[in-house]
């Protein structure tokens, strides 16, 4: 993410908030879909964290909407809400990245799928992706 949109900087991150939260959401259905034997605990937990998901890409939403009909005017407790809710949306990723790895570390049905375990692989650096875009996000909100 570039940090030369000025007053639209919020904007642009709750976009990736938004597109990531989606993402992460169908990561989820894809583990499932791929891992035929997954352990029901972890088909609970991926199920889970799917509406979890749903849920945070909605609020994105809706302050992309209030945003834009600030017309890009946004007060500052406003925008205090949006920072708190991005830090959750990163918060968010990073206990999805320690679900995987526990599910790499210990589930029989991952480790026996070499395929899930490239494409659990790949879901978690699209969320460290992820998390360090919104870490320089708010690298660059405390510095100012």
């Amino acid at each position: 993410m570039q940090f030369y949109y000025g007053d639209r900087n919020l904007l642009r991150i709750l976009d990736e908030v938004e597109f990531w939260k989606r993402q992460e959401g169908e990561h989820t259905v894809v583990i499932r879909q791929i891992v035929n034997n997954l352990e029901p605990r972890y088909v609970a937990l991926l199920q889970e964290w799917e509406q979890a998901f749903n849920q945070t890409e909605g609020v994105a939403v809706k302050y992309i909407e209030a945003v834009t009909r600030s017309n890009f005017n946004v007060s500052p407790a406003l925008e205090q809400q949006i920072i708190q809710f991005i830090q959750y949306a990163l918060n968010q990723s990073q206990n999805f990245i320690l679900l995987l790895d526990e599910m790499v570390a210990q589930s029989e049905a991952v480790r026996n799928n070499p395929v899930a375990l490239v494409v659990i692989n790949h879901i978690r650096r699209e969320s460290e992706y992820f998390s360090g875009i919104v870490k320089a996000f708010l690298n660059v909100v405390y510095a100012s």
